[in-house]
């Protein structure tokens, strides 16, 4: 046999086994011998993982697009920045190629590996998920502008993946700023969230570091409906919900990020003991929207559109040209919202709760939000509630083909 078509062959675990001799002997060396094994006969394995259509509440991990992205928004987020400790581009491959076939065990609802039968050696799998089932778990991966200068790839780092201005309230700190690798691990357990970037990292050991994280959640209604931040106002009302308006307004439509995405993550604390002295009115001014219902102020349903420029009979505007939502869809701009509370206990010097929101948006620019940040300017009220305490923009991948690896179109880019 030519040995050529053998490299690079993309085989399942069962075929490298056969060809290894190995057997059931074999499975007890678990995946990094399996692999080692074969790498040392000269072929170069991508081992493929079948989502699996009988797994209990499962995402598919294969298909144009990354999950974690048009999916429904789940309860629970475990959002991880890296940096990587290696300076090739060829270990980085290596690394998405080895987490490939993990993701889909993981989203599977499956351990991440073949457990080993020697009880000498430390689980492949940590094991906290045990017994979970999938519950929708969806993990979405991009990267950083600071992953490009590190890998000496800048000639196909996208023009527009730069770190983002800055933009008034922020107080950035360093420990929540930036990243050259990003996970977003979605689920509605927040265990099988954390346990997929746990286990991901934990395969990584020695290639990356966590950067810094933050788990987040969502409560939804009885019978469903848009989820409320920890103001109490509905977050996520105005988001594309058609092909047609993703086309528009998130996926990517040229180069190696063709179907992939922007991702721009913001760590937004927010001032729980300022806002609760504030008045009803007062509040509901700020955002623009009544409370109870998500309404647009002077409208009745959550959904309802609206005119930012009509006036009541005392030539005022309605919705008050200071809220949120006015200063937002004066921008003309339109991003896709999958926004989290949080809440990390105290901060120190003051006991005010260490609470807010990890906002997470999808655009097919960065500029769709760096736009509606410039006009939200120093005019939303908003901002005497909020301070941005952290920030990062991403470059997430289109989505895998089976038999394929994340990242592979900027490998093909090279």
């Amino acid at each position: 046999m030519n040995e050529g078509k053998w490299l690079n062959k993309k085989v399942s675990r069962r075929e490298m086994l056969k060809m290894t001799g190995v057997g059931v002997v074999g499975v007890a060396i678990g995946a990094t011998g399996l692999g080692g094994a074969m790498k040392v006969m000269g072929y170069d394995v991508l081992e493929v993982v079948s989502d699996n259509p009988l797994s209990k509440n499962k995402v598919n991990f294969y298909g144009k697009y990354q999950s974690g992205i048009a999916t429904p928004v789940q309860k629970h987020v475990y959002f991880a920045s890296l940096n990587v400790l290696f300076d090739t581009p060829e270990k980085l491959k290596q690394l998405f190629q080895k987490w490939t076939p993990m993701i889909v065990r993981l989203m599977n609802g499956e351990q991440i590996d073949e457990m080993s039968s020697n009880s000498y050696v430390p689980p492949v799998d940590t094991g906290e998920a045990e017994g979970l089932n999938a519950n929708n778990l969806t993990i979405t991966v991009g990267v950083g502008p600071s992953l490009f200068k590190k890998l000496n790839i800048e000639h196909i780092k996208p023009k527009e993946l730069e770190d983002l201005p800055h933009f008034p309230k922020d107080q950035l700190q360093e420990a929540y700023t930036g990243g050259d690798i990003c996970i977003q691990a979605c689920a509605d357990d927040p265990q099988v969230a954390f346990h997929a970037v746990r286990n991901l990292v934990r395969q990584a050991s020695g290639q990356v570091v966590i950067h810094w994280a933050q788990a987040g959640f969502n409560s939804f209604p009885e019978g469903g409906g848009t989820p409320r931040n920890l103001f109490a106002f509905k977050d996520g009302t105005v988001n594309p919900k058609t092909d047609e308006e993703f086309k528009e307004v998130v996926w990517c439509d040229s180069g190696w990020m063709k179907n992939g995405t922007y991702l721009i993550v913001r760590k937004i604390q927010m001032h729980l003991e300022t806002w609760d002295r504030t008045s009803l009115k007062d509040q509901e001014t700020t955002f623009g929207r009544y409370r109870d219902s998500g309404a647009p102020i002077g409208k009745k349903d959550e959904f309802d559109d609206f005119d930012i420029e009509e006036k009541d009979e005392n030539g005022n505007y309605i919705i008050p040209e200071i809220s949120h939502v006015h200063l937002a869809r004066k921008s003309g701009a339109k991003i896709l919202r999958r926004a989290f509370s949080y809440a990390s206990g105290i901060v120190d010097k003051t006991g005010a709760h260490d609470a807010g929101l990890l906002f997470i948006s999808f655009q097919k620019s960065p500029k769709q939000f760096i736009t509606i940040q410039n006009s939200l300017g120093r005019m939303d009220k908003l901002n005497e509630y909020i301070t941005h305490r952290g920030s990062a923009i991403f470059a997430c991948f289109p989505g895998v083909k089976e038999g394929g690896y994340l990242g592979e179109t900027l490998f093909k880019a090279l």
